[in-house]
């Protein structure tokens, strides 16, 4: 048996865009994959928020800018395009203070020639976000918009009001479920059958979409019971939160909060934490 590799574990994850990526890092570190996407991404392609906001920007009358995801900046871009042309838009957004959460908004700026006035490191967390605000540039009397990420964060938007920042909500686009909701109830109700011994997590929406498919409060303490007998690996704490929310556990998470690493770093632990997990319940 090695130490580097599932040896055979029964590995599950929701991954959507990327799924096909993910049953090949768990097949190539030895796991068997039972991958089923949860999220299906919607742009708000007539989007009112957006374009209200544009009239703003062009205006001067936003201060600062919270960019939280890189698909979500584009997608915000060439939506203001559209109405805006795209000298404008470039020029404004280069007269306001843009923070990037983290490198993909960032890289999603570069697309366009700019560059974030500041970005909030890993592990990128509302609670960073405001931690690096406070140091870097205090929000108190600006106003301020925050691209939403198919959710909103309470806790951030309240976390900027209490600092004194007149918050605008920007949401560019939306996570419903998949169209095809069969896959992902098959891999819930494997993980609730005892058929799956891996689960892993690499975005909050995730832990929300599962929750929406087991509706039956029995299927959900079902869910929650099966996972003390499996390992749950979250890719990060944004995700962990989610978790932790619903009062699920969490095994542990990578040391970068990247689909690779948590693939790898799984592979090496999962089979150590499962027979410990085992054995506690047993």
């Amino acid at each position: 048996m090695s130490n580097t590799d599932f040896s055979g574990l029964r590995v599950a994850a929701f991954e959507s865009r990327m799924a096909e990526d993910m049953t090949r890092l768990i097949e190539r570190y030895g796991g068997q994959a039972f991958v089923a996407p949860s999220m299906e991404e919607v742009p708000l392609e007539d989007n009112h928020e957006v374009l209200a906001f544009g009239e703003d920007l062009l205006a001067g009358r936003v201060d600062l800018l919270l960019l939280l995801t890189g698909v979500g900046t584009k997608t915000m871009v060439d939506v203001l395009q559209t109405r805006y042309g795209s000298k404008p838009v470039v020029d404004a957004l280069g007269r306001t203070i843009m923070v990037a959460r983290g490198p993909k908004p960032r890289a999603a700026l570069r697309e366009f020639g700019l560059s974030p006035t500041i970005e909030v490191p890993e592990p990128n967390t509302w609670r960073d976000i405001l931690t690096t605000l406070d140091r870097e540039k205090p929000v108190n009397g600006l106003r301020l918009a925050v691209q939403e990420y198919g959710v909103a964060n309470p806790e951030l938007l309240e976390g900027l009001r209490q600092r004194g920042a007149d918050v605008t909500r920007l949401p560019v686009y939306r996570w419903t479920l998949p169209r095809d909701v069969a896959p992902l109830q098959r891999v819930l109700d494997a993980i609730i059958d005892g058929h799956i011994d891996v689960v892993l997590i690499t975005n909050a929406v995730q832990v929300d979409h599962a929750m929406q498919i087991l509706s039956k409060p029995s299927r959900q303490v079902a869910f929650r019971a099966a996972l003390a007998r499996v390992v749950v690996a979250s890719v990060g704490p944004t995700a962990s939160e989610r978790l932790r929310s619903y009062d699920f556990p969490i095994d542990f998470e990578p040391s970068h909060p990247k689909m690779g690493t948590l693939v790898k770093e799984s592979a090496e632990r999962s089979r150590a934490l499962l027979q410990t997990k085992r054995t506690a319940s047993t």
